[in-house]
């Protein structure tokens, strides 16, 4: 499969080889930040068995918690959509924002203001040192794509979203899509 390069705002799609990473079988990973010091980015379709008020009991909310990779896990990191709402954001691309003021965030949500479709949190980020990204590309462990999604990536559903884009991607790609995760398992 040719990819693109990478850059900021687009999406890495886990290769079926990369079966047995725990962390990335089967992802989709939102590159938040990339340059020639290495890469950021968080994984967009494996959720945890947490909720934001789990994790932050001041948080009056239910919103589901993702696993955004490896990296720093005891961390809470958040996409979303409403810069304008949350003070000091970081512009990824696409109408999608990075971070901002927390407590901004605690309040919107408590106070109605946001909902689910306009936020997503992550625990730990996925991240890769200069030129490791690029390395893996070689190696065919993830495909390269552009956010067509744009900023609905926030709302797109994890459930599906890896076999959707084998099915699109087609050819050998479209078997891949209805194997079961663990190939033990056929």
């Amino acid at each position: 499969m040719i990819t693109i390069k990478p850059k900021k705002g687009d999406l890495l799609i886990a290769e079926p080889a990369i079966i047995g990473d725990v962390s990335f079988n089967r992802s989709i990973v939102l590159i938040a930040d990339h340059s020639k010091e290495g890469s950021i980015g968080f994984i967009l379709n494996k959720p945890l068995d947490y909720t934001i008020n789990e994790l932050v009991p001041e948080v009056e909310a239910t919103y589901k918690v993702y696993n955004g990779g490896p990296v720093e896990q005891d961390n809470l990191y958040f996409i979303h959509k409403i810069p304008k709402l949350i003070p000091e954001s970081i512009e990824i691309s696409l109408g999608i924002f990075w971070g901002g003021d927390f407590s901004k965030v605690a309040e919107l949500i408590t106070n109605g203001d946001i909902n689910e479709n306009d936020i997503r949190f992550f625990l730990g980020y996925s991240g890769w040192e200069t030129n490791q990204l690029e390395e893996e590309l070689k190696a065919n462990s993830w495909v390269v794509t552009e956010n067509i999604y744009k900023n609905n990536i926030i709302e797109k559903d994890y459930k599906s979203f890896w076999k959707e884009k084998m099915l699109e991607f087609g050819g050998e790609y479209s078997i891949w899509s209805n194997a079961p995760e663990n190939p033990n398992y056929n």
